[in-house]
């Protein structure tokens, strides 16, 4: 029997990849042993070969749908963090902004789709801004949350220093939002190709949404799966990029220590 624990920092990403093998091999066995029909529920393998085949254009269409999510995401990024700044930092900002951000938070996107489509056409400017909008909040609510829970006395020792507003920012502040801050991007990145997908199904003639479309409507369970499979390895992997920043980023945060090591010891 393999010893998993051995393999140590490989040791988690081994029991993933064994917990989704083995979820795979049932599936594919209870397919086989009920008999259930294809267009129910295709088997594991039936769905491959069918990717396999059909590569191209599940390739074509996932090359169309990564852009919004990718535009959409950056732009949420890039954007939340910077408003989150002024409402961090001002009270007055605070009251004029972040009622404005809960409300239109409030509003359903998928209503507000067809306005987009209406406004900016058919092409690439409305998918974008609905990844935006689906990303924006989470970004907001941890940036904001993350440079406001620096510890008062932190900052008390940091301003007794000597250390002038911005510096007290990029040595004190910033360091302490990252692992925050990182947070509310995987939550923008899980919910991009969420959002890309919803924009496709509103009004498009590419991309994998459009694929889905296209594919329920003429019942084909199989490649519905396999639009949904890479729509979920596109997700995967922007989470996976953003992960690996992050790990890069902060490598002495808590959270990227190995399970059982322990903190060393302080002076």
């Amino acid at each position: 029997m393999i010893n998993l624990d051995r393999l140590g920092r490989f040791a988690q990403p081994a029991r993933v990849a064994l917990a989704f093998l083995g979820f795979v091999l049932l599936w594919e066995a209870l397919v086989h042993f009920t008999g259930v029909k294809p267009y129910i529920l295709p088997a594991p393998s039936e769905i491959l070969a069918a990717m396999w085949d059909k590569a191209p254009r599940l390739a074509k269409a996932g090359a169309y749908t990564v852009q919004p999510m990718l535009l959409g995401f950056l732009s949420a990024v890039v954007l939340g963090v910077v408003i989150a700044l002024g409402i961090a930092f001002s009270r007055r900002i605070e009251g004029i902004v972040y009622p404005l951000l809960v409300f239109f938070q409030i509003i359903p996107k998928i209503a507000v789709a067809p306005l987009f489509i209406i406004w900016f056409g058919f092409g690439l400017m409305p998918k974008v801004l609905l990844v935006f909008l689906l990303s924006f909040f989470p970004v907001v609510v941890s940036a904001i949350t993350a440079f406001r829970s620096v510890d008062a006395d932190i900052m008390d020792l940091a301003r007794s220093t000597g250390a002038g507003r911005l510096r007290t920012f990029r040595k004190v502040q910033l360091p302490h939002a990252l692992p925050t801050l990182f947070t509310g991007f995987k939550v923008a990145a899980a919910l991009s190709s969420t959002a890309a997908v919803v924009a496709e199904f509103v009004a498009s003639d590419q991309g994998l949404g459009f694929l889905l479309l296209e594919f329920n409507g003429a019942l084909d369970t199989t490649m519905t799966f396999a639009a949904i499979i890479v729509l979920s390895v596109l997700g995967l992997a922007l989470y996976g990029v953003v992960e690996l920043i992050e790990r890069l980023t902060i490598p002495w945060h808590v959270s990227h220590r190995q399970p059982g090591l322990q903190a060393p010891p302080g002076p």
